[in-house]
Protein backbone atom coordinates (compact mmCIF):
# COMPACT_ATOMS: atom_id res chain seq x y z
CA UNK A 1 0.00 0.00 0.00
CA UNK A 2 1.45 3.33 -1.07
CA UNK A 3 1.94 5.69 1.86
CA UNK A 4 1.18 9.41 1.73
CA UNK A 5 4.88 10.18 2.24
CA UNK A 6 6.02 7.81 -0.52
CA UNK A 7 8.34 9.27 -3.15
CA UNK A 8 6.45 9.75 -6.42
CA UNK A 9 8.31 10.74 -9.59
CA UNK A 10 6.32 12.22 -12.49
CA UNK A 11 8.22 12.25 -15.78
CA UNK A 12 6.78 15.01 -17.96
CA UNK A 13 5.38 18.41 -17.06
CA UNK A 14 2.59 18.53 -19.62
CA UNK A 15 -1.18 18.54 -19.09
CA UNK A 16 -1.50 15.04 -17.70
CA UNK A 17 1.65 15.16 -15.58
CA UNK A 18 0.61 18.44 -13.98
CA UNK A 19 -2.96 17.28 -13.44
CA UNK A 20 -1.61 14.17 -11.74
CA UNK A 21 0.61 16.26 -9.46
CA UNK A 22 -2.37 18.47 -8.58
CA UNK A 23 -4.67 15.60 -7.64
CA UNK A 24 -1.96 13.73 -5.76
CA UNK A 25 -1.39 16.76 -3.54
CA UNK A 26 -5.14 17.08 -3.03
CA UNK A 27 -5.19 13.43 -1.96
CA UNK A 28 -2.53 14.12 0.68
CA UNK A 29 0.62 12.83 -1.03
CA UNK A 30 3.50 15.03 0.10
CA UNK A 31 6.64 13.92 -1.77
CA UNK A 32 6.04 14.50 -5.47
CA UNK A 33 8.71 15.46 -7.99
CA UNK A 34 8.19 16.45 -11.63
CA UNK A 35 11.01 15.92 -14.14
CA UNK A 36 10.71 18.07 -17.26
CA UNK A 37 13.23 18.31 -20.08
CA UNK A 38 12.35 21.90 -21.00
CA UNK A 39 13.92 24.88 -19.29
CA UNK A 40 10.51 26.15 -18.20
CA UNK A 41 6.85 25.20 -18.02
CA UNK A 42 4.89 25.41 -20.27
CA UNK A 43 7.15 22.97 -22.06
CA UNK A 44 7.56 23.01 -25.86
CA UNK A 45 7.70 19.20 -25.67
CA UNK A 46 4.09 19.10 -24.50
CA UNK A 47 1.19 18.83 -26.97
CA UNK A 48 -0.47 21.52 -24.83
CA UNK A 49 2.29 24.02 -25.64
CA UNK A 50 -0.19 25.99 -27.65
CA UNK A 51 -2.53 28.96 -27.64
CA UNK A 52 -5.74 27.02 -27.25
CA UNK A 53 -7.51 23.67 -27.30
CA UNK A 54 -11.17 22.83 -27.87
CA UNK A 55 -13.18 22.03 -24.75
CA UNK A 56 -16.39 20.21 -25.68
CA UNK A 57 -18.32 17.14 -24.56
CA UNK A 58 -19.98 15.75 -27.67
CA UNK A 59 -18.58 12.34 -28.55
CA UNK A 60 -19.90 9.37 -30.46
CA UNK A 61 -19.19 7.48 -27.25
CA UNK A 62 -21.32 8.51 -24.21
CA UNK A 63 -18.52 7.26 -21.94
CA UNK A 64 -16.32 10.20 -22.90
CA UNK A 65 -19.26 12.61 -23.03
CA UNK A 66 -19.84 11.99 -19.32
CA UNK A 67 -16.18 12.49 -18.48
CA UNK A 68 -15.93 15.67 -20.54
CA UNK A 69 -18.98 17.12 -18.79
CA UNK A 70 -17.24 16.53 -15.48
CA UNK A 71 -14.11 18.17 -16.87
CA UNK A 72 -16.09 21.23 -18.01
CA UNK A 73 -17.31 21.71 -14.46
CA UNK A 74 -13.66 21.59 -13.44
CA UNK A 75 -12.83 24.26 -15.99
CA UNK A 76 -15.32 26.54 -14.23
CA UNK A 77 -13.47 26.48 -10.90
CA UNK A 78 -11.26 29.37 -9.70
CA UNK A 79 -8.03 27.49 -10.47
CA UNK A 80 -8.86 26.61 -14.07
CA UNK A 81 -11.55 29.19 -14.83
CA UNK A 82 -9.28 32.10 -15.84
CA UNK A 83 -8.13 30.01 -18.81
CA UNK A 84 -11.52 28.67 -19.95
CA UNK A 85 -13.62 30.59 -22.45
CA UNK A 86 -17.15 29.33 -23.06
CA UNK A 87 -17.56 30.97 -26.44
CA UNK A 88 -19.85 28.24 -27.69
CA UNK A 89 -19.01 25.71 -30.36
CA UNK A 90 -20.10 25.60 -33.99
CA UNK A 91 -19.72 22.26 -35.76
CA UNK A 92 -20.36 22.10 -39.50
CA UNK A 93 -19.81 20.19 -42.69
CA UNK A 94 -19.66 21.92 -46.05
CA UNK A 95 -21.71 21.00 -49.07
CA UNK A 96 -18.66 19.12 -50.39
CA UNK A 97 -18.04 17.10 -47.24
CA UNK A 98 -17.52 13.34 -47.64
CA UNK A 99 -20.15 11.10 -46.01
CA UNK A 100 -17.74 10.16 -43.22
CA UNK A 101 -17.58 13.76 -42.00
CA UNK A 102 -21.36 14.17 -42.03
CA UNK A 103 -21.91 10.85 -40.26
CA UNK A 104 -19.52 11.76 -37.47
CA UNK A 105 -21.19 15.13 -37.01
CA UNK A 106 -24.60 13.51 -36.70
CA UNK A 107 -23.41 10.82 -34.30
CA UNK A 108 -21.71 13.35 -32.03
CA UNK A 109 -24.78 15.57 -32.07
CA UNK A 110 -27.04 12.64 -31.21
CA UNK A 111 -25.20 12.14 -27.90
CA UNK A 112 -26.12 15.63 -26.68
CA UNK A 113 -29.22 16.76 -28.59
CA UNK A 114 -31.67 15.03 -26.25
CA UNK A 115 -29.52 15.28 -23.13
CA UNK A 116 -31.20 17.62 -20.62
CA UNK A 117 -27.82 19.14 -19.73
CA UNK A 118 -27.14 20.14 -23.34
CA UNK A 119 -30.48 20.41 -25.09
CA UNK A 120 -31.38 23.97 -24.02
CA UNK A 121 -28.16 25.21 -25.65
CA UNK A 122 -28.25 23.13 -28.84
CA UNK A 123 -29.43 24.63 -32.12
CA UNK A 124 -29.38 22.83 -35.46
CA UNK A 125 -28.17 25.07 -38.28
CA UNK A 126 -29.10 24.78 -41.95
CA UNK A 127 -27.44 27.13 -44.39
CA UNK A 128 -25.53 30.39 -44.10
CA UNK A 129 -28.44 32.38 -42.65
CA UNK A 130 -28.79 30.05 -39.67
CA UNK A 131 -25.06 30.03 -39.02
CA UNK A 132 -24.74 33.80 -39.12
CA UNK A 133 -27.17 34.14 -36.22
CA UNK A 134 -24.26 32.85 -34.13
CA UNK A 135 -21.32 33.79 -36.37
CA UNK A 136 -22.21 37.27 -37.60
CA UNK A 137 -18.55 38.15 -38.17
CA UNK A 138 -18.23 35.36 -40.75
CA UNK A 139 -18.40 37.22 -44.05
CA UNK A 140 -17.80 34.21 -46.30
CA UNK A 141 -20.46 32.27 -48.21
CA UNK A 142 -20.51 29.23 -45.84
CA UNK A 143 -21.34 27.16 -48.91
CA UNK A 144 -23.69 24.31 -48.13
CA UNK A 145 -22.92 24.51 -44.41
CA UNK A 146 -25.01 22.29 -42.15
CA UNK A 147 -24.40 21.57 -38.50
CA UNK A 148 -25.20 22.91 -35.07
CA UNK A 149 -24.32 25.35 -32.31
CA UNK A 150 -23.54 24.10 -28.80
CA UNK A 151 -23.55 26.71 -26.07
CA UNK A 152 -21.88 24.44 -23.48
CA UNK A 153 -18.41 24.41 -25.04
CA UNK A 154 -15.54 26.62 -26.10
CA UNK A 155 -11.80 26.48 -25.56
CA UNK A 156 -9.05 26.77 -22.98
CA UNK A 157 -5.78 28.66 -23.29
CA UNK A 158 -3.55 25.64 -22.97
CA UNK A 159 -0.08 27.10 -22.37
CA UNK A 160 -1.43 29.50 -19.77
CA UNK A 161 -3.18 26.60 -18.05
CA UNK A 162 0.06 24.61 -17.84
CA UNK A 163 1.88 27.56 -16.33
CA UNK A 164 -0.88 28.30 -13.83
CA UNK A 165 -1.18 24.72 -12.57
CA UNK A 166 2.59 24.32 -12.34
CA UNK A 167 2.90 27.54 -10.33
CA UNK A 168 0.07 26.37 -8.09
CA UNK A 169 1.47 22.91 -7.33
CA UNK A 170 4.92 24.41 -6.80
CA UNK A 171 3.54 26.54 -3.98
CA UNK A 172 2.04 23.52 -2.21
CA UNK A 173 5.13 21.36 -2.12
CA UNK A 174 5.65 19.75 -5.53
CA UNK A 175 9.32 19.84 -6.54
CA UNK A 176 10.41 20.27 -10.16
CA UNK A 177 13.67 19.51 -11.95
CA UNK A 178 13.91 21.42 -15.23
CA UNK A 179 16.31 21.46 -18.17
CA UNK A 180 18.25 19.19 -20.50
CA UNK A 181 20.52 17.97 -17.73
CA UNK A 182 18.67 17.99 -14.42
CA UNK A 183 15.17 17.51 -15.80
CA UNK A 184 15.61 15.16 -18.71
CA UNK A 185 15.01 11.56 -17.72
CA UNK A 186 17.16 9.32 -19.89
CA UNK A 187 16.36 6.01 -18.23
CA UNK A 188 14.35 4.17 -15.64
CA UNK A 189 16.15 2.44 -12.80
CA UNK A 190 15.16 -1.12 -11.88
CA UNK A 191 16.16 -3.47 -9.08
CA UNK A 192 18.55 -6.14 -10.28
CA UNK A 193 16.78 -9.12 -8.74
CA UNK A 194 13.24 -8.01 -9.50
CA UNK A 195 11.86 -5.97 -12.35
CA UNK A 196 10.65 -3.21 -10.12
CA UNK A 197 11.15 0.43 -11.07
CA UNK A 198 12.91 2.18 -8.19
CA UNK A 199 13.76 5.53 -9.72
CA UNK A 200 14.89 7.57 -12.70
CA UNK A 201 18.24 8.56 -14.16
CA UNK A 202 18.61 12.11 -15.47
CA UNK A 203 20.96 13.36 -18.17
CA UNK A 204 23.36 14.82 -15.59
CA UNK A 205 24.08 11.27 -14.44
CA UNK A 206 22.16 11.46 -11.18
CA UNK A 207 19.85 8.71 -9.98
CA UNK A 208 16.69 9.79 -8.16
CA UNK A 209 14.96 7.07 -6.16
CA UNK A 210 11.18 6.73 -6.14
CA UNK A 211 8.56 4.37 -4.80
CA UNK A 212 6.40 4.93 -7.88
CA UNK A 213 7.39 6.38 -11.26
CA UNK A 214 4.66 7.89 -13.45
CA UNK A 215 5.56 8.31 -17.11
CA UNK A 216 3.52 11.16 -18.59
CA UNK A 217 5.60 11.93 -21.68
CA UNK A 218 2.79 11.89 -24.24
CA UNK A 219 4.10 11.22 -27.73
CA UNK A 220 7.60 10.70 -26.29
CA UNK A 221 6.53 7.90 -23.93
CA UNK A 222 8.03 5.04 -25.93
CA UNK A 223 11.46 6.61 -25.59
CA UNK A 224 11.42 5.45 -21.94
CA UNK A 225 9.02 2.51 -22.23
CA UNK A 226 9.75 0.98 -25.66
CA UNK A 227 6.98 -1.61 -25.43
CA UNK A 228 4.47 1.26 -25.31
CA UNK A 229 5.29 1.90 -28.96
CA UNK A 230 3.46 -1.28 -29.96
CA UNK A 231 0.07 0.15 -28.99
CA UNK A 232 0.61 3.92 -29.00
CA UNK A 233 1.78 5.85 -32.05
CA UNK A 234 3.39 9.28 -32.02
CA UNK A 235 1.40 11.29 -34.56
CA UNK A 236 1.29 14.96 -35.48
CA UNK A 237 -1.12 17.48 -36.93
CA UNK A 238 -0.43 20.79 -38.60
CA UNK A 239 -0.93 24.12 -36.84
CA UNK A 240 -0.82 27.55 -38.48
CA UNK A 241 -1.62 31.12 -37.49
CA UNK A 242 -2.52 34.43 -39.09
CA UNK A 243 -1.18 37.60 -37.49
CA UNK A 244 -4.03 40.08 -37.02
CA UNK A 245 -4.03 43.78 -36.25
CA UNK A 246 -5.49 45.03 -32.99
CA UNK A 247 -8.63 46.17 -34.80
CA UNK A 248 -9.06 42.81 -36.58
CA UNK A 249 -8.56 40.87 -33.37
CA UNK A 250 -11.15 43.02 -31.61
CA UNK A 251 -13.60 42.43 -34.47
CA UNK A 252 -13.32 38.66 -34.01
CA UNK A 253 -13.45 38.75 -30.22
CA UNK A 254 -15.95 36.24 -28.88
CA UNK A 255 -16.52 34.22 -32.05
CA UNK A 256 -17.53 30.64 -31.29
CA UNK A 257 -14.89 27.96 -31.58
CA UNK A 258 -15.61 26.58 -35.04
CA UNK A 259 -14.97 23.08 -36.36
CA UNK A 260 -15.71 22.42 -40.02
CA UNK A 261 -15.42 18.66 -40.16
CA UNK A 262 -14.04 18.35 -43.70
CA UNK A 263 -11.66 21.34 -43.55
CA UNK A 264 -10.42 22.37 -40.12
CA UNK A 265 -11.08 24.41 -36.99
CA UNK A 266 -10.22 27.78 -35.45
CA UNK A 267 -10.68 29.91 -32.34
CA UNK A 268 -11.13 33.54 -31.44
CA UNK A 269 -7.78 35.38 -31.71
CA UNK A 270 -5.43 35.31 -28.76
CA UNK A 271 -5.84 38.71 -27.07
CA UNK A 272 -2.16 39.03 -26.13
CA UNK A 273 -0.45 38.04 -29.38
CA UNK A 274 -3.42 38.67 -31.76
CA UNK A 275 -2.63 35.36 -33.41
CA UNK A 276 -5.54 33.57 -35.09
CA UNK A 277 -4.94 29.83 -34.84
CA UNK A 278 -6.14 27.33 -37.45
CA UNK A 279 -5.73 23.56 -37.67
CA UNK A 280 -6.61 21.39 -40.66
CA UNK A 281 -8.45 18.16 -39.96
CA UNK A 282 -6.83 14.99 -41.21
CA UNK A 283 -5.19 11.70 -40.30
CA UNK A 284 -1.87 13.18 -39.21
CA UNK A 285 1.78 12.32 -39.72
CA UNK A 286 4.01 9.71 -38.12
CA UNK A 287 7.78 9.38 -37.69
CA UNK A 288 8.34 5.65 -37.79
CA UNK A 289 11.85 4.39 -37.08
CA UNK A 290 13.56 1.22 -38.25
CA UNK A 291 12.20 -0.56 -35.18
CA UNK A 292 8.64 0.17 -36.29
CA UNK A 293 8.01 2.64 -33.45
CA UNK A 294 6.95 6.21 -34.18
CA UNK A 295 8.47 8.93 -31.97
CA UNK A 296 8.68 12.70 -32.40
CA UNK A 297 12.03 14.01 -33.60
CA UNK A 298 14.25 14.50 -30.58
CA UNK A 299 14.86 18.23 -31.01
CA UNK A 300 12.66 20.96 -29.52
CA UNK A 301 12.16 22.37 -33.00
CA UNK A 302 11.98 19.30 -35.25
CA UNK A 303 11.95 19.77 -39.01
CA UNK A 304 9.98 20.86 -40.84
CA UNK A 305 9.25 24.08 -38.95
CA UNK A 306 7.51 27.14 -40.34
CA UNK A 307 6.04 24.74 -42.87
CA UNK A 308 2.90 22.66 -43.17
CA UNK A 309 2.09 20.18 -45.94
CA UNK A 310 0.60 21.68 -49.08
CA UNK A 311 -2.64 19.72 -48.74
CA UNK A 312 -3.13 21.09 -45.22
CA UNK A 313 -2.51 24.63 -46.42
CA UNK A 314 -5.09 24.19 -49.17
CA UNK A 315 -7.67 23.04 -46.59
CA UNK A 316 -7.03 26.07 -44.43
CA UNK A 317 -7.19 28.47 -47.38
CA UNK A 318 -10.56 26.98 -48.32
CA UNK A 319 -11.72 27.22 -44.71
CA UNK A 320 -10.87 30.92 -44.69
CA UNK A 321 -12.54 31.54 -48.05
CA UNK A 322 -15.74 30.09 -46.61
CA UNK A 323 -15.59 32.07 -43.37
CA UNK A 324 -13.23 35.06 -43.57
CA UNK A 325 -12.37 35.74 -47.25
CA UNK A 326 -10.50 38.90 -46.26
CA UNK A 327 -7.98 36.67 -44.46
CA UNK A 328 -7.72 33.89 -47.05
CA UNK A 329 -4.51 35.07 -48.74
CA UNK A 330 -2.69 36.27 -45.64
CA UNK A 331 0.65 34.61 -44.93
CA UNK A 332 0.65 31.86 -42.35
CA UNK A 333 3.05 32.35 -39.45
CA UNK A 334 4.29 30.04 -36.70
CA UNK A 335 3.53 26.93 -38.73
CA UNK A 336 4.47 23.66 -37.11
CA UNK A 337 3.54 20.08 -36.31
CA UNK A 338 1.97 19.28 -32.94
CA UNK A 339 2.79 15.76 -31.69
CA UNK A 340 0.42 13.61 -29.66
CA UNK A 341 0.12 9.99 -28.51
CA UNK A 342 -2.44 8.13 -30.60
CA UNK A 343 -4.27 4.83 -30.12
CA UNK A 344 -6.29 2.79 -32.58
CA UNK A 345 -9.57 3.26 -30.67
CA UNK A 346 -8.78 6.75 -29.26
CA UNK A 347 -8.87 5.30 -25.73
CA UNK A 348 -6.34 6.45 -23.13
CA UNK A 349 -3.81 4.33 -21.31
CA UNK A 350 -3.89 4.91 -17.54
CA UNK A 351 -2.35 1.81 -16.02
CA UNK A 352 0.62 0.09 -14.45
CA UNK A 353 3.18 -1.29 -16.87
CA UNK A 354 2.97 -5.10 -16.56
CA UNK A 355 5.61 -6.99 -14.59
CA UNK A 356 6.81 -3.95 -12.69
CA UNK A 357 5.19 -4.84 -9.34
CA UNK A 358 2.93 -1.75 -9.41
CA UNK A 359 5.95 0.55 -9.46
CA UNK A 360 5.65 2.09 -12.95
CA UNK A 361 2.54 3.84 -14.29
CA UNK A 362 2.06 4.81 -17.91
CA UNK A 363 -0.18 7.74 -18.88
CA UNK A 364 -0.57 7.90 -22.63
CA UNK A 365 -2.90 7.73 -25.60
CA UNK A 366 -4.42 11.22 -25.43
CA UNK A 367 -5.32 10.67 -29.11
CA UNK A 368 -5.89 14.35 -29.69
CA UNK A 369 -8.73 14.66 -27.18
CA UNK A 370 -6.96 14.51 -23.83
CA UNK A 371 -6.24 18.12 -22.89
CA UNK A 372 -9.86 18.98 -22.12
CA UNK A 373 -9.75 16.39 -19.33
CA UNK A 374 -6.94 18.19 -17.48
CA UNK A 375 -9.07 19.37 -14.51
CA UNK A 376 -10.10 15.79 -13.69
CA UNK A 377 -7.45 13.55 -15.23
CA UNK A 378 -5.22 13.29 -12.18
CA UNK A 379 -8.15 11.98 -10.15
CA UNK A 380 -8.07 8.80 -12.24
CA UNK A 381 -4.40 8.29 -11.38
CA UNK A 382 -5.15 8.67 -7.68
CA UNK A 383 -7.89 6.05 -8.06
CA UNK A 384 -5.44 3.73 -9.81
CA UNK A 385 -2.97 4.08 -6.95
CA UNK A 386 -5.71 3.36 -4.44
CA UNK A 387 -7.04 0.32 -6.27
CA UNK A 388 -3.64 -1.10 -7.18
CA UNK A 389 -4.98 -1.91 -10.64
CA UNK A 390 -6.91 -0.24 -13.45
CA UNK A 391 -10.58 -1.08 -13.08
CA UNK A 392 -11.56 0.76 -16.26
CA UNK A 393 -10.89 -1.96 -18.83
CA UNK A 394 -10.60 0.34 -21.82
CA UNK A 395 -7.72 2.21 -20.16
CA UNK A 396 -5.74 -0.90 -19.30
CA UNK A 397 -2.28 -1.51 -20.71
CA UNK A 398 -2.39 -3.13 -24.15
CA UNK A 399 0.49 -5.28 -25.31
CA UNK A 400 0.08 -4.50 -29.00
CA UNK A 401 -2.39 -3.31 -31.61
CA UNK A 402 -0.24 -4.18 -34.61
CA UNK A 403 2.65 -2.46 -36.31
CA UNK A 404 0.75 -0.58 -39.03
CA UNK A 405 0.51 3.07 -37.98
CA UNK A 406 -1.90 3.75 -40.84
CA UNK A 407 -4.79 2.55 -38.68
CA UNK A 408 -5.34 6.27 -38.02
CA UNK A 409 -7.24 6.35 -41.31
CA UNK A 410 -10.05 4.28 -39.83
CA UNK A 411 -10.75 6.64 -36.90
CA UNK A 412 -14.28 7.95 -37.45
CA UNK A 413 -13.57 11.62 -36.86
CA UNK A 414 -10.52 11.92 -39.13
CA UNK A 415 -10.77 12.68 -42.82
CA UNK A 416 -8.08 12.18 -45.47
CA UNK A 417 -4.80 10.29 -45.71
CA UNK A 418 -1.79 10.14 -43.41
CA UNK A 419 1.91 10.29 -44.24
CA UNK A 420 5.38 9.90 -42.77
CA UNK A 421 7.38 12.91 -41.58
CA UNK A 422 10.17 11.92 -43.98
CA UNK A 423 7.72 12.31 -46.87
CA UNK A 424 6.88 15.83 -45.69
CA UNK A 425 10.54 16.81 -45.47
CA UNK A 426 11.15 15.47 -48.98
CA UNK A 427 8.11 17.34 -50.29
CA UNK A 428 9.40 20.53 -48.70
CA UNK A 429 12.83 20.02 -50.27
CA UNK A 430 11.28 19.52 -53.71
CA UNK A 431 9.24 22.68 -53.27
CA UNK A 432 12.33 24.69 -52.35
CA UNK A 433 14.29 23.25 -55.28
CA UNK A 434 11.46 24.15 -57.66
CA UNK A 435 11.59 27.75 -56.49
CA UNK A 436 15.34 28.08 -57.15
Amino acid sequence: MLQKDSDIAIVGGGAWGLSTALHLTRAGFSRITIYERAEAIPSPYSAAYDLNKIVRAEYEDPFYTKLALEAIEGWKTPLFGPHYHQTGYVVAATGQAPPKAVEHLEKALSTIEQDPVFSPGIKRLNGAKDFKEYTWQYSGPLTGFKGYFNRLAGYAHSSNTLQAIWEHVSTIGVRTYLGEQAGRVVGLVYEQQKKRCVGVRTADGKVHSADVVICALGAHGASLIPELGRSVVARSWSVAHVQLSEREADFLRGIPTTNVRDLGFFFEPDPKTRLFKLCPLGIGYTNTGKNGISLPPSDVLPPPQDFIPKDDELKLRQLLRETFPWMADRPFVDQRLCWFADTRDSDYCVDYVPNTDNSLICLSGDSGHGFKMMPVFGKWVVQLLGEGRQTEQRWQWRASTGTDANWGNSVSWRIGEGAELSDLIEAKSKLLRARL
